[in-house]
C-alpha cells in the first residue's frame, strides 16, 4: 500500500447551500476502503455547464412542483433528488488530480500522477461498462446515475472542489495526463470536453470532411469545445450559432464561422449539414438541430430537456433519414482516446476556459456568470509539464 505523510481528520469541500451561495463545509478524510480505491487531491477543477442551472437560478421548489404537476420529467428526481438540487451537498464534478495514496491492489497509478477523474463513478468490468457506457454501470448506480457533485441521490461520492476525496475502481477510473500536456488544457475531460468530443469525433469519423453546426450559449462550454474540436478533426466547415459575442470570438478563435443565433441574414449550410450539436439547452434549438441535418445527418444534444415531453420533427427526420442521439456523457469510455489527440495535436481546449481563480476563492469564484470557471491550486507531489 502506498501511503502519504498522515493527513487531518476532517477535509474541506465546496458545499452548494442554495442559489447564490456556495461555501466551504468539512466532511470526514477520505480513507481507503478497498484494496482497489485511490485517494486523489484535485489540483485543477472545472465548473461543468450543468452546474450553473442550481447556481444561477432557484430551481429547486420550482422544479420540485413542476415534477408534482407532471411539467418537469420525475427522472429528474432520481438524479438530483426529490428536492432537486436541495443544499448542502458537495459540488464539482470535474477535476485534474494528484494520487496522493492507493489500495494495495492497485497497479496503474501511483502517489505522484496526474490524473483525470471522470464524473460518473465505474467498475469497468460489468457489461454496460464494457459496451462503452460507463456513467450507467450496474456496479456502483443505487439509481440513475452514480456520481461525484450531484447530491446523494447519486450516492455519497461528495464534490471534486475537495481537499481530497476517494475514488473506487482506481485503475480502471483514473486516466493519467499524457506527459507534456499542460493540465489546464484538460480541466473539462472529466465531463464537459469529453462530452464535446462524442458529439463530433464518432460522427466526423464516419463522414469525413463532414460539415458541422453548432447551436451555443445554453451548454456553454460544450458548444465551444464542440467546434474547436470539429475544426481540429477536419470538418469542411463548422459553422457556430450564438447570441454572445464573447464566445462568438472564442469559435473564430478556434477557425469556425460564427454568427448570432437569431439572425434573420443566417445563410445555413447548403444541402445542410453532415453532423449537428444543439447546445442551446431549449426544445426550440433542438427543432432547428435537427431541421438543419443533411441526408443521414446526426443531431447530438447536450442539453438539459426537462420537460415529459419534447417536441421533435419525426416526419423530416424520417424524410432525411436522420439520427438524434442524446443522453448521459461517457468520459471514461473516450478519456484514452480524447487525451491521445490533446497530446498529439495541442489542441488548446484552454482557450475556452474565461475565468481561472485561485483554489481558496472557489466560494466567489464557482459562482460567477462565466462561460467557463477552472479553480487551480499548486501540486503537492505531481509534476506540471513545463511548456
Amino acid at each position: 500500500m502506498h501511503h502519504h505523510p498522515a493527513r487531518e481528520n476532517t477535509v474541506r469541500e465546496l458545499l452548494f447551500r442554495r442559489s447564490g451561495v456556495l461555501e466551504w463545509g468539512e466532511r470526514p478524510a477520505p480513507t481507503l476502503e478497498e484494496g482497489t480505491d485511490a485517494i486523489v487531491r484535485p489540483i485543477l477543477a472545472g465548473r461543468c455547464d450543468g452546474d450553473t442551472l442550481p447556481i444561477h437560478r432557484p430551481v429547486s421548489r420550482a422544479m420540485q412542483a413542476g415534477m408534482a404537476l407532471g411539467a418537469i420529467d420525475p427522472v429528474v428526481g432520481s438524479i438530483c433528488g426529490r428536492v432537486p438540487f436541495q443544499g448542502p451537498f458537495g459540488i464539482g464534478h470535474e477535476c485534474v488530480a494528484e494520487v496522493l495514496e492507493t489500495g494495495s491492489d492497485v497497479r496503474g497509478v501511483r502517489p505522484g500522477d496526474r490524473v483525470v477523474v471522470p464524473w460518473s463513478v465505474s467498475c469497468g468490468t460489468c457489461e454496460r461498462c464494457r459496451r462503452g457506457l460507463t456513467s450507467k454501470c450496474a456496479t456502483t448506480a443505487r439509481s440513475t446515475l452514480a456520481a461525484y457533485g450531484f447530491g446523494p441521490a447519486s450516492g455519497e461520492w461528495g464534490g471534486m472542489v475537495a481537499d481530497a476525496f476517494r475514488v473506487p475502481f482506481a485503475d480502471h477510473m483514473l486516466v493519467p495526463v499524457p506527459d507534456g500536456v499542460p493540465s489546464a488544457r484538460v480541466a473539462a475531460a472529466s465531463d464537459n470536453l469529453a462530452d464535446a468530443w462524442r458529439t463530433v469525433a464518432g460522427p466526423l469519423a464516419e463522414r469525413p470532411g463532414g460539415t458541422v453546426l453548432v447551436l451555443g450559449g445554453g451548454a456553454k462550454s460544450i458548444g465551444l469545445y464542440a467546434a474547436g474540436l470539429a475544426v481540429a478533426l477536419d470538418a469542411s466547415e463548422v459553422d457556430y450559432f450564438d447570441d454572445d459575442p464573447d464566445r462568438r470570438a472564442i469559435a473564430e478563435s478556434f477557425g469556425a464561422r460564427t454568427q448570432p443565433l437569431n439572425d434573420p441574414g443566417t445563410r445555413p449550410c447548403r444541402g445542410g449539414y453532415d453532423v449537428t450539436v444543439e447546445a442551446t439547452s431549449k426544445s426550440r434549438g433542438l427543432q432547428r438541430a435537427v431541421r438543419a441535418l443533411a441526408p443521414g445527418g446526426v443531431c447530438t444534444a447536450v442539453g438539459y430537456y426537462v420537460a415529459p415531453t419534447t417536441r421533435v420533427p419525426l416526419m423530416q427526420m424520417y424524410a432525411t433519414d436522420a439520427t438524434l442521439r442524446l443522453g448521459v456523457s461517457h468520459p471514461r469510455a473516450v478519456l484514452e482516446e480524447l487525451l491521445d489527440f490533446v497530446a498529439r495535436t495541442g489542441f488548446e481546449a484552454e482557450r475556452v476556459t474565461t475565468l481561472t481563480a485561485d483554489w481558496e476563492q472557489a466560494p466567489h469564484a464557482y459562482a460567477q456568470r462565466a462561460t467557463k470557471v477552472v479553480l487551480r491550486r499548486e501540486p503537492l507531489l505531481a509534476t506540471e509539464p513545463s511548456c
